[in-house]
């Protein structure tokens, strides 16, 4: 197998710089601590974000995710994305995080093979981000 950087890196910048005048890369850190309990576990921390208060840092967790959705297309790697609903109080829908949670972990339809690739490339994407995150993080602002 020969080695593609698929523009992690450069992937990992566009993220970071689109975010970081709203005080949220330190969750770049957070994300590549998250990285290793698993792929269903940094999926959810969007979720968890989704309040009023954290919708900066649950976008900023959304897209991180979309962006390795991407890359991992385009090694050949189709990652489960549904769609979350939530319901009248922001929550998200139960039976949809049931749902994207067992894709994750179905390696019928997701191989072991394919998590680990995907876990690993994630792992990459995170340590990309805090390297980005180190360079561009607004001094000035209380996100230090």
């Amino acid at each position: 197998m020969a080695w593609h950087s698929y523009e992690l890196d450069r992937e990992a910048q566009k993220l970071v710089m689109k975010y970081k005048d709203d005080d949220v890369l330190n969750e770049s850190h957070k994300m590549r601590v998250t990285a290793s309990y698993g792929l269903e576990r940094f999926w959810g921390e969007s979720l968890r974000l989704s309040k009023p208060k954290d919708k900066q840092k649950g976008e900023y967790w959304r897209n991180t995710w979309v962006t390795l959705v991407c890359v991992i297309k385009n090694a050949g790697i189709e990652v489960p994305n549904e769609k979350i609903g939530f319901d009248d109080k922001g929550n998200a829908k139960t039976e949809d995080i049931k749902r994207m949670t067992q894709k994750l972990w179905d390696q019928k339809t997701f191989p072991l093979e394919h998590q680990r690739v995907t876990l690993a490339v994630l792992t990459q994407l995170c340590d990309s981000l805090v390297w980005w995150t180190q360079r561009y993080k607004n001094q000035s602002s209380g996100d230090k």
